[in-house]
């Protein structure tokens, strides 16, 4: 199989914002050491535990430090931002980084105040056009206004090759708009496992093949899922315990604090995270997969199997920079 990771460069006890931006990089030069397909940063905004939110800063930092991994937005939330500036800076990117450059699209709201703290217009409630803005952009990586447009009489200057165009969700609506326009799709299935199996099914049956550069012609489905991996049952466990509690305070609107320890995020709780295995027979994907090596490929060849899947993207949320490095040469094993 093919595996990728997704980071959102999490801030732990003891770390500072700047050393999570700099292990993200060093994640990434050891993911393409161990053959990762590509390494995808994201975008979060006003929590103390990430410190990812500017996508295209982290992208040419992380490019400019490897040589041959594919390099992406995991998501930029397109919904806050101008279609035209978007593109201008992937098609940048892709200038400088030629045949490297991923560019994931997504929507998502931010928070109530930071929603309209990215907006320039701020006189009315924050609203976006999700399906005019996606259109928009791959027309503008494509040069493709018609002549009458006048958006045609500004076209994006960039190299012959394009960014490779994904659209990222966990809805209806970003299945329907990736099938309707051709475009790879890559389901969360970290966030949605209940609609899981009925939204990427949709994604096939929908699917509308397209010639254009940024578009393919068969449906590609990702499947992001989030991972540990660790030499013991008990280990990987352990090393759920921030992430989990983190959940469990956005869940509560918290986003003031950074990620625990495990031992703290474990006393904090109550209780050591028990796992949750997949099941084949409800195709419901757990929100973390973990376990021993052998546990995770489990899960992951099932997965891959009902979803007809080749490649997933991986998220984890270890507070330990050892630790995670050590899950990802574990999961690097499955690589084919």
């Amino acid at each position: 199989m093919k595996l990728s990771i997704v980071d959102i460069s999490p801030v732990s006890e003891g770390v500072t914002r700047t050393q999570a931006l700099h292990n993200t990089i060093k994640l990434a030069q050891k993911a393409e050491e161990l053959g990762y397909t590509r390494f995808w940063v994201a975008e979060h905004h006003s929590a103390a535990s990430v410190a990812g939110r500017a996508p295209e800063i982290m992208i040419a930092a992380i490019a400019a430090k490897t040589k041959s991994i594919l390099v992406g937005s995991g998501s930029v939330l397109l919904n806050h931002y101008s279609s035209y500036k978007v593109a201008e800076v992937f098609s940048t990117l892709e200038e400088i980084y030629p045949n490297r450059i991923d560019l994931g699209i997504g929507r998502a709201t931010t928070g109530p105040i930071s929603d309209i703290a990215l907006q320039q217009d701020r006189s009315k409630r924050f609203h976006s056009n999700s399906n005019e803005q996606l259109a928009e952009l791959l027309a503008w990586l494509e040069n493709s206004f018609p002549s009458d447009h006048a958006f045609s009489t500004i076209p994006i200057y960039s190299v012959e090759s394009k960014p490779n165009a994904y659209l990222l969700g966990s809805s209806i609506w970003s299945s329907d708009a990736a099938a309707l326009l051709g475009l790879r799709y890559v389901f969360a299935g970290f966030i949605n496992q209940l609609g899981a199996p009925s939204i990427t099914e949709n994604y096939f049956k929908k699917f509308n093949p397209s010639t254009a550069a940024t578009s393919v012609e068969t449906p590609e489905l990702i499947m992001s899922v989030h991972a540990v991996c660790a030499d013991t049952e008990m280990e990987a466990r352990r090393l759920l315990a921030p992430v989990t509690y983190m959940y469990k305070n956005l869940g509560k609107g918290k986003l003031d604090e950074k990620l625990f320890h495990p031992e703290n995020a474990i006393e904090l709780l109550g209780y050591i995270p028990e796992l949750v295995k997949y099941d084949p027979e409800t195709k419901l994907i757990p929100k973390f997969i973990a376990g021993t090596q052998e546990m995770v490929k489990e899960q992951l060849d099932q997965i891959a199997k009902d979803y007809n899947v080749e490649e997933f993207i991986i998220q984890d949320v270890i507070t330990d920079f050892d630790a995670r490095l050590h899950s990802y040469e574990l999961l690097s094993e499955f690589i084919e």
